[in-house]
């Protein structure tokens, strides 16, 4: 896939241009936004996704096409689930509600510029090593395994680690809330209390991000589509937070499904390694002849394990919503 380098750098430029208007806009007037205000935005946001995989389709093919939206699906719903830990931390750090565009601002763009050290770490050393696959694979079932065997009760509260803690006690600080991260207080510098709720974040995204890259390098290899699919998932995280923090609670199988999910592209991730095995371990370090999975057999999938994810859990949330109320009544 051949991407001039003009339109790397308008890509770029149009998501820092995008990024820069959003920090400047919530800087210059702070508040909880309604309802409507984050379904127009996020409406704007997935109808740019949608529009741009239309393109990566037409001028690049249907493959690239497919991988694209593979990738954007994926990453949307692991960003998803991120909401879940957000939502722990602004909890934990009592965050007012007029400031918590403020904070999830500041973590979108710091998990955009992690992401993307980690994509432009993920292409070189796939380019160089094809033995990288074993390790994405591996990673990603792993974590699968770790993710749908979490006991309930691991989401329940935020426990702040070690740093965190170790730089409320060493580093200046003032319990007066800011839409800025340092302030002036008796004539001395100090982080104020949204400094550490973004700085919870950064260190949240950096989990994540170790989860999501192997994941969509899984569905393709080609950089600008990883890059693309990562930034339309993260632009519209901060309006998908307001729009659905009571929707979250329900989606009580989405562990499950982010589960099956990874494992799923963990088994796709082996299946291409072992296909380009040079290890001389391993088949005396031939090619492997093992099937691999078509990209388009892998968005049928993805759309089918989120799918059945969304509607098990909402009917699973309605019922047990229901034996409340007769139980109440």
């Amino acid at each position: 896939m051949h991407v001039p380098v003009w339109m790397w750098l308008l890509t770029l430029g149009i998501a820092a241009a995008v990024l820069i208007f959003d920090i400047y806009w919530i800087a210059k007037k702070p508040h909880v936004p309604t309802r409507r205000e984050v379904s127009t935005v996020l409406t704007l946001y997935v109808g740019a996704a949608v529009l741009f995989g239309v393109f990566i389709w037409a001028v690049y093919g249907r493959t690239r096409g497919t991988e694209f939206f593979a990738g954007w699906l994926t990453e949307y719903s692991l960003s998803i689930d991120n909401l879940f830990i957000f939502l722990l931390i602004m909890s934990s750090f009592r965050v007012p509600e007029r400031l918590q565009q403020t904070a999830l601002m500041w973590g979108i763009t710091i998990a955009i510029v992690l992401r993307g050290i980690f994509i432009a770490v993920g292409a070189a050393a796939i380019n160089r090593f094809s033995w990288v696959f074993y390790i994405f694979g591996a990673f990603l079932i792993y974590t699968a395994i770790k993710l749908a065997f979490e006991k309930e009760t691991d989401e329940e509260e935020y426990e702040e680690n070690a740093l965190i803690s170790w730089m409320k006690r060493r580093v200046p600080s003032t319990d007066t809330w800011s839409v800025r991260l340092f302030t002036r207080e008796n004539g001395r510098r100090v982080v104020t209390p949204i400094f550490f709720v973004v700085l919870a974040l950064g260190m949240t995204d950096l989990l994540f991000a170790l989860d999501s890259i192997p994941a969509i390098y899984g569905l393709t290899k080609e950089p600008y589509l990883v890059l693309t699919a990562n930034l339309f998932a993260l632009m519209g995280l901060r309006q998908l937070y307001f729009l659905l923090g009571g929707l979250l609670k329900k989606l009580v199988y989405l562990s499950i499904g982010l589960a099956v999910l990874l494992a799923f592209i963990g088994v796709k991730l082996l299946l291409h390694a072992l296909h380009e095995n040079t290890l001389p371990f391993i088949n005396g370090g031939e090619h492997v002849n093992v099937p691999e999975i078509p990209i388009g057999v892998s968005l049928g999938a993805i759309v089918v394990i989120l799918g059945v994810t969304t509607i098990a859990s909402l009917w699973k949330s309605s019922r047990d919503a229901k034996r409340a109320s007769i139980t109440h009544d």
